[in-house]
């Protein structure tokens, strides 16, 4: 979930005086604003609906509730990834990406892995009918538009997974998919839920007529996205604070699946008001996550939950065929506690 088409998507005490009961009412924020304790929380991407669940969480005061001071810091090409700004003490609390996460981790961070927004990644390619990319063995040969790195990898281990060789042709390319409409490739990395939008919005063209796209998790590279992390140290002394937090999370995005308009709505006009997002693409994203936030294989796993099968299953094999080695085990990775107990507590509200 990246970019849109055209967008470029980061306290005083009253002493007690026989006044007092005259301005208590509007103290009272105030003093819950100094009771609260702050947290930030670095984003993979800028503000936009990917997030729905955090800005639904802000608007509806579930972190209040949780007695948390929340505040986000964007991402995007020019912010340090989140496990940067969480090692260095700038954010407590990060969400990021598969390998991304494993790579920190052979750097020696010690984080660990708490939840999980989308089990589905959103990641794939997009083609024209001329030349479609359908599946993994269609990308041999072929001369794709990538966006960075880690889309390259992603298109290598999709290649080693499925037995193929390692034969296409990359050419950097932007965020915008102009240059797959100007032919200048054959396929072009993107997201379902934001390029291949912004084709259906903006260009009027029809998914699985005008365009192709195909996810690299239908062809077998499958993980996480939006995995939200912490320092374990953090974790092990302040885990009210992060149960708190995914609390919130969680019922931010139970409200969230009511109605995709809501927290489009609040990216374009609120959270995201300087990247001039645009309302209907944000509104169709949102809908189009709402598959991507079940697991396919455990569709009643509750929100947010890691799937250790799908961890120590296809997440490692797409570790390993895109070269990553030693990697530590699954319960290194993972506490499963902490979203257990969160769902726990949604039970008892």
């Amino acid at each position: 979930m990246r970019k849109g088409f055209f967008t470029m998507q980061r306290r005083h005490f009253l002493q007690g005086t026989a006044t007092t009961a005259l301005v208590a009412p509007l103290a009272a924020p105030s003093i819950a604003r100094a009771q609260a304790k702050p947290i930030k929380v670095a984003l993979g991407w800028i503000n936009n609906v990917e997030y729905a669940g955090v800005w639904m969480g802000l608007e509806n005061g579930y972190f209040k509730e949780e007695g948390l001071d929340v505040k986000t810091l964007p991402g995007g090409p020019n912010a340090p990834p989140p496990p940067v700004t969480v090692a260095s003490g700038g954010a407590e609390i990060g969400y990021g990406n598969w390998l991304p996460y494993l790579d920190a981790l052979a750097r020696g961070n010690d984080f660990v892995l708490l939840a999980g927004t989308f089990p589905v990644s959103p990641l794939g390619i997009l083609s024209l009918p001329a030349k479609p990319i359908l599946k993994a063995a269609d990308i041999v040969g072929k001369k794709i538009l990538v966006q960075g790195p880690n889309e390259r990898t992603a298109i290598d281990a999709t290649l080693a997974l499925n037995n193929l060789p390692k034969q296409w042709e990359g050419v950097p390319a932007g965020f915008s998919p102009e240059p797959l409409l100007a032919k200048a490739g054959d396929g072009y990395t993107a997201f379902g839920t934001n390029q291949a939008v912004t084709l259906e919005v903006k260009m009027n063209m029809v998914r699985g007529k005008d365009f192709f796209f195909t996810s690299f998790d239908s062809m077998g590279y499958k993980f996480y996205t939006n995995l939200v992390f912490v320092k374990r140290d953090y974790l092990a002394a302040n885990r009210a604070t992060v149960v708190g937090f995914l609390k919130g999370v969680t019922r931010g995005w139970i409200e969230d699946l009511k109605d995709p308009a809501v927290a489009a709505r609040l990216c374009v006009t609120k959270y995201g008001k300087d990247l001039g997002l645009d309302l209907k693409q944000q509104t169709r994203q949102n809908e189009l996550q709402y598959a991507m936030l079940k697991s396919p294989t455990k569709p009643d796993l509750p929100l947010l939950s890691l799937d250790k099968d799908a961890i120590e299953g296809p997440m490692m094999a797409a570790a390993k065929a895109s070269g990553r080695e030693n990697l530590p085990s699954v319960d290194k990775l993972c506490d499963f506690t902490v979203m257990q107990e969160v769902h726990a507590a949604l039970k008892k509200s």
